[in-house]
């Protein structure tokens, strides 16, 4: 049986890399009954998948991997530190291949308060059963991003948090934004915006000067962080919102051009904030940026505003301001209120 080092208390000791059969792998040659154990020939498969990709690609695999440019991350569970952090690192740099430049690990994920997943006895989250039951996927991205904060931490699903957490921020925070200022922009002002007046411009500037902090959270892949802070910049935002109050502006004769500010402000900030939750929720910005119809959207255009600019509603949109409820502001959105599903998480 074929040996490599592995670590003990005492040190390095020896790390079986065969298996008898009857097994599953890559059998060693010569060596009748004994297989490779595949955690020695994982990087060998995720290499090869890579190859192939971009053999599809028609890009070059040994060019692609000779970038110094390139970084390569691994995104792991906790009960596999080992393998990761050592055999495989080892088993890359004395092969002459590129070592991983960071490797992320994560605590598990338990359900119904801290209850652990098991198949024998049924309880988990099944991805293709919260598909079936039309959950929006993004919705589950978000509040593990949510959760989630760098460190080998356990998180926990929990339906009934779950549902709250969505329909608060994503719905009642981040959505309710364009919701109150889409029907007067495009009813009112032609579907164009204006400009920001003095106190939308510093809300604007405030919401701007958080980019850095937000992408520095990212790096250090605490979304838990950039979740609750981008949050609070919703907030700022809707306090500026229920100040002005468009939906009475939009009553007062002479007050039209308030109005254009403030709404103008609000789709702004709308994108802004769409900028930042962009890495937890893509699709979403994608179709906010049909929506506005701007190129994709990063986090280098935080530094910028759209300015005073037409706005065409396409047709598939996700915010329907033609649709605007007479408050001056509950537009509908694709992002639908998460409403409570039987079985969810199983027990």
């Amino acid at each position: 049986m074929a040996r490599a080092p592995t670590p003990t208390s005492s040190g390095l000791d020896d790390w079986d890399i065969s298996r008898d059969a009857p097994y599953f792998g890559i059998e060693i040659p010569d060596a009748p009954g004994k297989y490779f154990y595949v955690w020695l020939d994982a990087p060998i498969g995720y290499l090869a998948s890579l190859k192939n990709l971009l053999d599809r690609r028609g890009e070059d695999y040994e060019a692609y991997m000779a970038d110094p440019q390139l970084e390569q991350y691994h995104f792991i569970g906790k009960d596999i530190i080992t393998f990761h952090t050592l055999f495989w690192p080892a088993t890359l740099k004395f092969s002459g291949r590129k070592t991983p430049t960071r490797i992320c690990v994560h605590g598990f994920m338990t359900v119904n308060n801290g209850e652990k997943m098991s198949k024998s006895r049924g309880t988990g989250l099944d991805p293709l059963k919260y598909l079936a039951l039309g959950m929006h996927p993004e919705w589950l991205r978000y509040y593990l991003g949510a959760k989630l904060n760098g460190r080998n931490e356990d998180i926990d699903f929990n339906p009934d948090d779950f549902m709250a957490r969505v329909n608060a921020d994503l719905i009642g925070k981040y959505v309710n934004i364009a919701s109150r200022a889409a029907g007067f922009i495009t009813k009112r002002f032609g579907g164009k915006l204006g400009r920001a007046g003095d106190d939308g411009q510093a809300l604007l500037t405030a919401l701007r000067a958080q980019a850095g902090a937000i992408v520095a959270a990212y790096e250090e892949r605490n979304t838990a962080h950039a979740a609750r802070e981008i949050m609070l910049l919703c907030d700022k935002v809707n306090s500026y919102v229920d100040a002005n109050k468009p939906w009475e502006l939009a009553k007062q004769e002479g007050q039209d051009a308030r109005l254009h500010e403030v709404c103008s402000t609000c789709i702004e900030a709308f994108r802004l904030l769409t900028i930042y939750l962009k890495p937890m929720l893509p699709s979403v910005a994608a179709q906010v940026e049909t929506f506005l119809q701007v190129a994709p959207l990063a986090f280098a255009d935080a530094q910028t505003l759209l300015g005073v600019a037409a706005w065409r509603r396409p047709r598939d949109r996700p915010i329907s301001a033609s649709d605007a409820a007479r408050d001056g502001g509950a537009a509908r959105c694709a992002f639908r209120p998460a409403r409570a599903r039987a079985g969810l998480a199983r027990r």
